[in-house]
């Protein structure tokens, strides 16, 4: 007779605690998968930790062109202003282009807290205007233009308002 047609007290479905370990491993999976999103939050709006971010976000492309027009998407999708033009203007101020470029003799420098990156921004200013889906490091050019931007927009209007160092 084949087992489908067996009595449910007869099918060999293996010993009461294999079925119960199966049952809590699957349950507990699920519960787990569930809190996994939860897990540390202080808010159901809680930002990722940033080494989080690190590891889950990072730039495309090796260009100036290419880390802009990222910037940009990003920038769109949180409502900060700022054209192409604009940020490449700032850029090649301040850095001519280089995303590891650092300053190490203003104010700030001397005040230890060097301006860094494409567009020479310090870490607390990267720390308070980092925005959302880029990487938490000040040398990435996407994180660091994006950054920079969102602070030009708060304290210019956009980076299309910044003609010098700011």
């Amino acid at each position: 007779m084949p087992t489908f047609a067996l009595p449910n007290r007869r099918r060999n479905r293996g010993s009461k605690a294999a079925r119960l370990t199966r049952t809590l491993g699957l349950t507990g999976a699920a519960a787990a998968a569930l809190a996994l999103p939860v897990v540390g939050a202080t808010s159901a709006f809680a930002a990722p930790s940033p080494a989080t971010e690190q590891v889950a976000l990072q730039t495309q492309g090796t260009t100036l062109d290419s880390w802009i027009r990222q910037s940009l998407s990003i920038m769109a999708q949180h409502n900060i202003p700022g054209s192409y033009n604009g940020i490449y203007r700032n850029v090649m101020r301040e850095s001519s282009g280089n995303p590891k470029a650092i300053n190490l003799w203003d104010s700030n420098a001397q005040a230890g807290i060097p301006s860094k990156g494409l567009l020479q921004v310090i870490d607390p200013t990267f720390r308070s205007y980092h925005v959302a889906g880029t990487a938490f490091d000040p040398y990435d050019p996407v994180a660091n233009i994006t950054a920079a931007c969102n602070y030009a927009a708060a304290r210019y209007g956009s980076i299309d308002n910044v003609n010098s160092a700011y």
